[in-house]
């Protein structure tokens, strides 16, 4: 049995007092293949954020001018989501469409690039350690007067932190790791 994970990959919250609204969401949750739900007002969606998070909010401009601190507060505990404001009674269901699918794009690929980022620096820490293993080790070798039960362990970690920085030096480059998957 699997733990409750309150982030739904892509969930979409709109944010909005309009009436019929529901059919909308309905419809951008159909074409998008994710969840989509609607907070009609600011409680309603600082109670949402607090329980779940999601990959974008949408903010009905109307409701943003009208609140405009109620607003700000939506997008302050909207996390990781991509915020978009846009005015539904203006924009048609293509646009809003187009808007989060932009939005969960852009979001997607700050994700990847992070990703890159964090596996980059990784990558870079682990081979700076491995190189100081078999830098110091080396330096040990080359001491004297180095009891031979030391000097066997010496040589066995040099050996293995080789082998490492061999597999390491190997291995493909963080950035085309990342590239190669998503190929």
């Amino acid at each position: 049995m699997s733990a409750w994970n309150p982030c739904k990959p892509g969930a979409v919250l709109m944010v909005t007092a309009m009436d019929e609204m529901e059919s909308a969401a309905a419809a951008l949750a159909e074409k998008l293949g994710t969840t989509v739900e609607i907070a009609s007002t600011r409680s309603a969606a600082l109670r949402l954020l607090e329980r779940r998070c999601y990959a974008a909010v949408v903010l009905d401009q109307m409701l943003a001018e009208s609140d405009a601190e109620g607003a700000d507060l939506i997008l302050k505990r909207a996390g990781l989501a991509v915020p978009v404001q846009m005015s539904f009674a203006l924009a048609g269901s293509a646009r809003l469409e187009r808007e989060v699918r932009g939005a969960l794009a852009r979001r997607k690929r700050e994700q990847e690039l992070a990703t890159a980022a964090a596996v980059a620096a990784m990558d870079a820490d682990l081979k700076d350690a491995v190189t100081g293993f078999l830098l110091e080790s080396r330096l040990a070798l080359a001491e004297e007067n180095i009891p031979p039960q030391i000097e066997g362990r010496l040589q066995t970690l040099a050996k293995m932190a080789e082998q490492l920085r061999n597999r390491l030096n190997a291995a493909p480059a963080a950035g085309e790791s990342v590239a190669a998957a998503r190929a």
